[in-house]
């Protein structure tokens, strides 16, 4: 899994690509969530266009930075989530406890900010 990070109004963004499954990818997206919130960046949001398909390595390891950033006082949320990963997150009831949102803005607003123009 390759990994990008965007700053948009303040808020981060980090656009995955690839399966998000146990070991490298997973471990990948751990060190960046606790890089981020050592710097107190805590709004965070993962873009999940790009990743076909979720393991159960991967889903624990979105519920522990969720975790993470939660304890740190921020929010992070997940953005373009295909069929195949929201039928997942239904299953094992995580589509409760993460916010998910279909475009970049709505995501970016559920913050109670604006997008920048």
């Amino acid at each position: 899994m390759e990994m990008t990070e965007r700053v948009v109004g303040g808020f981060t963004i980090l656009d995955l690509n690839g399966k998000l499954t146990l070991g490298e990818s997973a471990q990948l997206l751990k060190d960046k969530v606790h890089s981020l919130v050592f710097q107190s960046r805590t709004q965070l949001i993962v873009n999940l266009a790009a990743v076909p398909y979720i393991d159960s390595g991967g889903l624990g390891e979105l519920v522990a930075c969720y975790t993470t950033v939660a304890k740190a006082g921020g929010r992070l949320t997940l953005l373009n989530v295909n069929k195949k990963n929201h039928d997942l997150l239904s299953i094992t009831k995580l589509v409760t406890v993460f916010d998910t949102y279909d475009s970049e803005r709505d995501a970016v607003e559920s913050y109670g900010a604006m997008m920048p123009v």
